[in-house]
């Protein structure tokens, strides 16, 4: 399966009969997958289809799901609203009662007053309503299509990126296992010049117990052994993960941590001025590599 980011937009523009209507599909990075829905009143009973459509291709984001319609004025018909024309009616009553002399008002004069008429939709029967709601709902599965291509066309450029920054914590810690100082006769010279500081700090008056005991302590804190076999097993767990494809931000983004704490503790063991270089630069890359991640659905 496909990588794919969550951020994309879509828009689906369609008609039937007298009604014309624009979807338009809106997702931007979120924790898991929350979907805010705007349909027109009337159009309620369509939402539980509209989540299970969006649940079924979308795992992760925030989506905006909006639909705005537009029906042919031509098809409204015009109604008396009778309430509206006996409150008029009333009104020249008592008008007439106060100014006798008052001309008698036309009928283009009543009929011209607001709210007298009313353009009123022309309700559909049953069949109608449902060949609409089958007619809008396909067109949100056409803008579904096109949001998740956005978002897989997207999700592949990602890919792209977080696989070159994967080769390069690759390259990055294959130089940490290669260096010069990490060889047994490099670390033995290290920790003979490090004892004999310590010897001369206490007059040669060291206790030979303690003595051994901060050699083993430098010796171990001299050891990166583990946290490089755990970034070789990090890079190969990612390349697998994006192998696989789907939805697999969450755990990248786990990764994404692991690495960064091994980079920590490669920094805090080093003592050799290349190393650090290199833990630095490994830091750099994860940073850049998370931001990515962030994205991938």
């Amino acid at each position: 399966m496909a990588l794919a980011s969550m951020t994309g937009f879509a828009r689906a523009i369609g008609e039937a009969g007298p009604v014309r209507w624009t979807w338009e599909l809106r997702s931007v990075n979120g924790k898991s997958l929350d979907l805010r829905i705007r349909i027109p009143a009337g159009l309620e009973t369509l939402e539980p289809k509209i989540r299970e459509r969006c649940s079924k291709v979308l795992r992760r984001g925030n989506v905006s799901i909006g639909l705005a319609m537009q029906r042919d004025q031509s098809a409204q018909q015009l109604q008396v609203n009778e309430a509206a024309l006996e409150a008029v009616l009333s009104t020249i009553d008592l008008l007439k009662q106060r100014v006798p002399d008052l001309a008698p008002p036309s009928l283009d004069g009543i009929l011209s007053q607001k709210g007298v008429f009313d353009l009123k939709e022309p309700e559909d029967d049953e069949a109608a309503q449902a060949a609409l709601h089958k007619a809008l709902l396909t067109s949100l599965d056409g803008a579904l299509i096109d949001l998740v291509d956005m978002r897989h066309t997207e999700g592949h450029a990602i890919s792209t990126v977080v696989r070159g920054q994967i080769d390069r914590i690759a390259e990055l810690t294959q130089a940490a296992e290669t260096l010069p100082a990490r060889k047994p006769e490099a670390i033995k010279a290290r920790l003979k010049k490090q004892v004999a500081e310590l010897m001369d700090a206490s007059d040669g008056q060291l206790d030979p117990q303690r003595l051994h005991q901060e050699a083993v302590l430098l010796a171990t804190k001299a050891d990166i052994r583990e946290e490089l076999d755990r970034l070789q097993a990090h890079v190969a767990a990612v390349r697998d993960l994006m192998d696989s494809g789907g939805a697999i931000g969450r755990r990248l983004d786990f990764l994404a941590q692991e690495f960064n704490r091994e980079a920590n503790t490669l920094c805090s063991k080093s003592n050799d001025v290349d190393l650090t270089a290199i833990g630095l630069d490994l830091k750099a890359v994860i940073d850049q590599m998370r931001e990515q991640i962030q994205n991938l659905e």
